[in-house]
């Protein structure tokens, strides 16, 4: 009766990690990602809701609870194993875990800020896409690729994460956000349709592990929806790196009208230092109208372009991905020289997992 009327009293324990010299103390209302990452620890991670299995680590003493069913993404064997993944793990005892650190050797190195910020402007891309730009209290470093966690105090404590949608501004206190308002999404439809200039933010970042690779390999970039974002900004930082590297971009779109960022994508395209082809490609255009590019799934016209020699950039919904994963490695794409985010929301995982 008294948990009912109060919620469960908090309780704190001991997180070892294997290869992390001191323990670290975690609450049972936090994840053993979260208290890590709090802690600086350099902890595999990009989805932070469960389904891309980066964070999955073994439990070697201790009791957790997961917050989602994690049977539909990790293999019997590994559960057999006792691994878990840290961002779904809340702690019921003191704990131990072995991470494979080997995994983020080439993570980028950033320190973890958690600073406010301000939305300085919104700008409509679509009829359900927008530009979030906003003003930080903090500089917060990334390398172009990363997201940030917003959370917006008081209204949704708990964060969301968007991807960086350019490789930087002159500005170091200015960041920007493609936010797309998903179906039923409290928190994206209030950016997109409520949020105004001079809401208050909290903004923690960065985080993952998407970002431009030192390679001389013609480049496959493919972006979904508002997963134009870190492949604009990947694109964006190899231009400024003078990158001379062959590209065939692909942009998966609905309809004519769910294009944008073509003006951008127009200027990377004019400076490129090697042939840059640009192919967006529509599913839902009407036959009628006067659209003469590709139509159909992007995955289906990425088919004809992919060659082992490629590396291959992309992030968009999960089918996406997945079908693209699959064409790449049929076509003789090592998997090491293939790179994506999946734009995982909630809702996704709890259909997957259910």
């Amino acid at each position: 009766m008294f948990k009912k009327l109060f919620g469960s009293k908090e309780k704190f324990f001991n997180l070892n990690i294997d290869g992390v010299d001191s323990p670290i103390q975690i609450s049972n209302k936090e994840t053993i990602l979260q208290a890590a990452l709090r802690e600086g620890v350099k902890f595999p991670h990009s989805c932070r809701v469960g389904g891309c299995t980066m964070c999955k680590c073994r439990l070697i003493s201790g009791d957790v609870k997961q917050m989602t069913e994690t049977a539909y993404v990790l293999t019997k064997e590994e559960l057999q194993q006792k691994y878990v993944l840290a961002c779904q793990a809340q702690p019921k005892s003191d704990v131990q875990v072995e991470v494979d650190f080997g995994r983020i050797s080439d993570l980028p190195d950033h320190k973890l800020v958690t600073t406010g910020a301000s939305i300085k402007e919104k700008k409509a891309l679509t009829e359900d896409i927008i530009e979030l730009v906003v003003s930080t209290d903090d500089v917060v470093e990334y390398t172009a690729g990363q997201y940030a966690e917003i959370s917006i105090p008081g209204k949704f404590d708990e964060p969301r994460a968007y991807s960086y949608a350019s490789a930087g501004y002159s500005d170091p206190k200015q960041l920007s956000f493609f936010i797309r308002a998903v179906p039923n999404g409290e928190v994206s439809n209030w950016f997109v349709n409520e949020a105004v200039a001079g809401d208050r933010l909290q903004i923690e970042g960065p985080s993952g592990d998407f970002h431009l690779r030192d390679a001389s390999a013609p480049m496959i970039c493919i972006a979904g929806g508002s997963g134009l974002a870190p492949v604009l900004a990947v694109l964006e930082e190899a231009n400024r790196q003078k990158a001379d590297r062959d590209v065939v971009m692909f942009f998966g779109a609905r309809t004519e009208k769910d294009l944008y960022g073509l003006d951008r994508i127009e200027e990377i395209k004019q400076s490129w230092l090697g042939d840059f082809k640009f192919v967006p490609v529509l599913s839902e255009e009407a036959d009628d109208s006067d659209w003469r590019g590709e139509r159909g799934f992007v995955t289906d016209v990425f088919k004809g372009y992919c060659t082992p020699e490629h590396q291959i950039y992309m992030c968009g919904p999960p089918p996406m991905i997945d079908a693209a994963i699959k064409i790449a490695t049929d076509s003789g794409v090592k998997e090491e020289e293939i790179f994506f985010d999946k734009f995982l929301d909630r809702s996704a995982v709890q259909a997957s997992s259910s």
